[in-house]
């Protein structure tokens, strides 16, 4: 008769584990937000204002900020090296340049469709009609124009860095430094085709930086594992801040964001992804980490190392053209804050304030939004393509103060339509293209996005497939 032995655990290992459900990323964000949103609610109900915190909605808010600070201290590196890299990395690629032509084209035409169903809603729902709010909301921030975003193109510095100073009541001096996303991406591009241009005597450099690439995007991933936690700050704080009371007042306006959201996110890109043959279920499953973390954080660029993480290991785009895509998106590709929300704001504003809109602005407001998605710049660039577009139209720019009460709100939708487009361009241009590792894409997701190179995740070995997956995708970005 046999004896059978027990088989202990392996080293570091204990008797007890959570479900492979509970150590997921998106159950952790989805739990978070429901903690978020309880203390949230807590924190409100027990007299927690904007002005006047109390402990607990104090806590949040600096929950929320430090969290949002950690990914925005990694913003100017992240994109000067990823950017470099991005343009570096088409050499791999025999077709580049029709690639590149691809990918703008598009970022495009995706975009005319969202801002073509922004302005639809705008006419339907008539948002800015009958709000019950005034008019004296006064918008004191820099105004936009076409030729102020031209000449914002050219750096100051080397750096695309700014510095302002304040003297406070008791005569100390306050500096704070700034950042222009735009001038960052346009140092970063003239740097990576110069480094192409002068060939050889360029690998060092190019070396260079795809190590200290390699090192952000480390730093990174730890910022962005800890994302439950912040985004229980952030969500705690927009509900005890925001509530819903400042949302009632613009509760119509509010309707047709997120409506024009869900109809570009749950109808349009699934029409895209259905039409090129892939499937619908795959691309959700796949983009849905990236999605979750832009939700939480308002950031593509803070999401970026996770976005393109899934576009190349989930969606099965090569590294090589990845790499460059998805940046690029990152920085340029709107579709919530550049298309849609202009789109509506621009209505409602003109409904608002009793302006008739002819045919003329609504092309307009098209051009804007397709043309200028760039202004931006993947961090807080919603207000600054608002004040673009009213701008351009000669609509009153006041418009925008009214607006911003309830704009964390929105930001969290539009923020999450972004990276899911800026995850579906790459995915389409390529399987037009015939370079799309559709095994990958249809394989179970049976790994994590936090997989590294090695085929671990926090000190882990990763399943089978998931390691399969990861070499599938190098040889993959090898062929390309």
């Amino acid at each position: 008769m046999s004896t059978q032995t027990s088989t202990p655990p392996p080293a570091g290992k204990t008797g007890f584990q959570l479900p492979k459900w509970a150590g997921s990323f998106g159950f952790q964000i989805i739990a978070a937000l429901i903690v978020g949103l309880g203390l949230g609610l807590l924190a409100k109900y027990t007299g927690s204002t904007k002005t006047n915190p109390n402990a607990l909605g104090a806590t949040l808010q600096t929950i929320g900020s430090s969290y949002v600070s950690l990914l925005q201290t990694a913003v100017v590196p992240l994109i000067f090296t990823a950017v470099v890299s991005s343009i570096s990395n088409l050499r791999q690629v025999s077709n580049a340049a029709r690639l590149a032509w691809n990918t703008l084209l598009w970022f495009a035409i995706t975009s005319l469709i969202a801002v073509l169903i922004g302005m639809g809603l705008g006419l339907l729902l008539q948002p800015g009609a009958n709000t019950g709010i005034t008019g004296d909301a006064k918008y004191t921030g820099k105004s936009g124009d076409w030729w102020a975003f031209l000449v914002g193109l050219f750096p100051k510095n080397f750096l695309g860095l700014g510095a302002s100073s304040t003297v406070g009541d008791s005569g100390a001096v306050t500096t704070s430094v700034s950042f222009n996303v735009l001038q960052i991406l346009v140092i970063a591009i003239a740097v990576g085709v110069a480094a192409l241009k002068v060939g050889k005597a360029a690998e060092p450099f190019l070396n260079l930086n795809a190590s200290a690439l390699a090192v952000i995007q480390k730093v990174l991933w730890w910022i962005i594992r800890i994302a439950p936690l912040g985004t229980i700050g952030l969500i705690g704080n927009a509900v005890a801040v925001y509530g819903w009371d400042t949302i009632g007042s613009l509760g119509k306006f509010t309707v047709a964001i997120y409506a024009g959201l869900a109809l570009v996110l749950f109808v349009v890109y699934p029409i895209l992804v259905r039409s090129h043959g892939l499937s619908i279920k795959q691309y959700f499953s796949g983009v849905w980490p990236a999605v979750q973390l832009a939700f939480v954080s308002r950031s593509s660029v803070g999401t970026l190392p996770l976005t393109q993480r899934v576009t190349e290991r989930s969606l099965g785009v090569p590294r090589a053209y990845a790499s460059f895509a998805v940046p690029l998106g990152a920085t340029t590709k709107m579709d919530g804050c550049a298309a849609i929300y202009p789109a509506v704001s621009a209505i409602f504003v003109a409904q608002f304030f009793g302006i008739h809109l002819d045919f003329s602005h609504y092309l307009l407001i098209a051009l804007v939004s397709v043309l200028g998605s760039a202004a931006t710049a993947g961090t807080t660039g919603a207000v600054v393509m608002l004040t673009l577009t009213l701008s351009t139209l000669g609509l009153p720019l006041a418009g925008v103060g009214l607006l911003l009460a309830i704009d964390p709100i929105l930001d969290m939708g539009r923020t999450a339509v972004n990276v899911a487009g800026q995850a579906l361009v790459p995915t389409i241009v390529a399987k037009r293209q015939g370079i799309l590792d559709e095994s990958l894409y249809n394989a179970p997701r049976n790994g994590t996005p936090f997989v590294d190179d090695s085929g671990t995740v926090a000190g882990e070995t990763a399943t089978d497939g998931t390691r399969a997956g990861v070499a599938s995708r190098e040889l993959q970005g090898a062929k390309a």
